[in-house]
Parts: C-alpha cells; structure tokens; sequence
C-alpha cells in the first residue's frame, strides 16, 4: 500500500483518466493521500506573440473543472493541482515536491518514436525516483 500517489491525468483522456484514479484508491494506504496532476503544456513562443495569457488561464480552469467532476465522478478523495510545462518533467516534479512513493500513469498509443508505452510514460518511467505504474 502507497501513502502519497501521485494520479497524472490528460483532460481529453478522462476515462482513462477516471480508470487510474479507481486503481490509485485500491492501492491507497488507509491513512494515504492521492493528488490528481494536471498540465498545461507551454505555447511554443512563435505562438505566443500571436496569443494571449487569458489562453492559458482558460486552459488551467477548464482541467480544474474538468478534475474536479472526474474526482466527484469516481466518488475519491483526491487533491488537485495544475501545473505548467512539460508534462513529464512537470509530473515528475510533483513527486518529488509531494514526496510520493507512486506515480500512476496513463499511456496512449505509441507512435514509432515512443513504441512501447508513449512519450510522457516513457519519461516519467526513465527519471523517476519513486515506483510508476503505467496503465494501458
């Protein structure tokens, strides 16, 4: 059983989203906690010249709300956090600032540059400094 599970999910892949959140409370502690992390990836800056930060701001409200109904969905006490950036090192960075002792992830369908289990599991898999469970 983990104490501190930290549940990356991507907003356009709620059910997936919703399948990890269920199997974090089974391997939740009794006295654990889970945090459902989110991220916004950054604008590449020839596009950010052309859009503004309200862009952005809308994007993080839109995952929080998001979260929030997968969480009351899934009826699991969870925390929430928006992050901004790469999603991997972003993710990675939640672990290590919430000391947890699992990542759970979901992985989409590879591509030929990420064949086994996507880019982001792939990273997060690689530099981790706790356990990661990919889901497929």
């Amino acid at each position: 059983m983990y104490k501190k599970i930290i549940v990356a999910v991507d907003v356009s892949a709620l059910e997936k989203g919703e399948r990890i959140l269920l199997t974090a409370a089974n391997l939740l502690d009794k006295d654990g906690t889970i945090l459902i992390v989110n991220v916004v990836e950054d604008m590449p800056a020839y596009l950010v010249s052309e859009l503004t930060v309200d862009l952005t701001v809308a994007a993080r409200q839109d995952a929080e709300r998001q979260l929030v109904e997968l969480r009351r969905k899934a009826g699991i006490e969870a925390d929430i956090e928006i992050r901004q950036g790469a999603p991997a090192r972003e993710i990675l960075a939640a672990s290590v600032d919430q000391d947890a002792d699992l990542i759970i992830v979901a992985s989409h369908i590879p591509d030929l540059s990420n064949y086994l289990i996507g880019a982001t599991a792939d990273r997060v898999v690689r530099h981790a400094t706790c356990s990661v469970l990919v889901d497929r």
